[in-house]
């Protein structure tokens, strides 16, 4: 069980040099038991869920939410609240013309959505890490740079190796982050769609990961390992055109 949340947060910050706030994200069967967290900010807006994990992550809020504060269907069904996959929401209609041709191709789209189950869930809160407001959140998730995910990624491969297969949906492509790792338990790797860079702040050169917290810890212990080997993000680039036997032999020679 991880709950040193804080700690993780730094960790993070500092291997990956990131811009923003490592945040948590966690469901609540009823909505009132999430108004216990300190400091609990409840929208006067209707937002997209974008911009709410924009406001937990750029400025720091802690931020709970139900159905009602979200705007439409899609934001909903992503975290499953507020029965939202319902017959119009499958059609995709409201897509159709926008992002895709046919109400064919809309309806294809949103059954390849990773979403929660309908019916579980009430609340949704997403707190900075930092915080310590959000105890033993659901999912974690953070904003980086492609380098960062890839120094991330190769601590989690670091020990018990696996290869990682990730999906891209288009559009909708917070079902790739926070949906698939919020339903499948596992590290979630998306680049962030037009919604997110539009209403929830993602710059042009990031990518979202969302992940269980433990993965987090184990990500953190494999890039220390590397970084005693010399490998540490940010990349220092050693030149297109010079005889690359000095740098390959400071990192291989003495393993061959």
């Amino acid at each position: 069980m991880i709950t040193d949340l804080q700690r993780l947060s730094a960790d993070l910050e500092r291997l990956l040099k990131l811009r923003s706030h490592p945040i948590g994200m966690k469901l609540y069967t009823r909505s009132e038991d999430m108004l216990t967290i300190p400091k609990l900010r409840r929208p006067k807006a209707v937002h997209t869920l974008d911009q709410v994990v924009g406001q937990a992550a750029r400025l720091g809020w802690t931020i709970g939410v139900t159905a009602e504060n979200l705007y439409g269907a899609q934001c909903r069904a992503v975290v499953g609240l507020g029965n939202a996959k319902d017959a119009n929401w499958r059609s995709g209609k409201s897509m159709v013309g926008v992002w895709y041709m046919t109400e064919a191709d809309a309806s294809a789209h949103q059954s390849a959505m990773h979403c929660v189950e309908d019916g579980i869930y009430e609340g949704l809160v997403i707190s900075p890490l930092s915080s310590g407001r959000l105890f033993l959140p659901d999912i974690v998730l953070f904003y980086a740079t492609p380098g960062a995910m890839m120094y991330f990624i190769n601590g989690l491969q670091w020990s018990g190796y696996k290869r990682f297969d990730w999906s891209v949906v288009g559009e909708s492509a917070c079902a790739d982050s926070w949906g698939r790792a919020l339903k499948s338990r596992q590290p979630s790797l998306s680049i962030p769609c037009f919604a997110e860079r539009r209403y929830g702040g993602v710059l042009d050169d990031e990518m979202l990961m969302a992940t269980p917290p433990e993965f987090i810890d184990k990500a953190i212990a494999g890039m220390q390992a590397l970084a005693g080997n010399g490998l540490r993000y940010p990349f220092a680039t050693y030149g297109i055109q010079q005889d690359v036997q000095d740098g390959m032999g400071v990192t291989y020679s003495s393993r061959k």
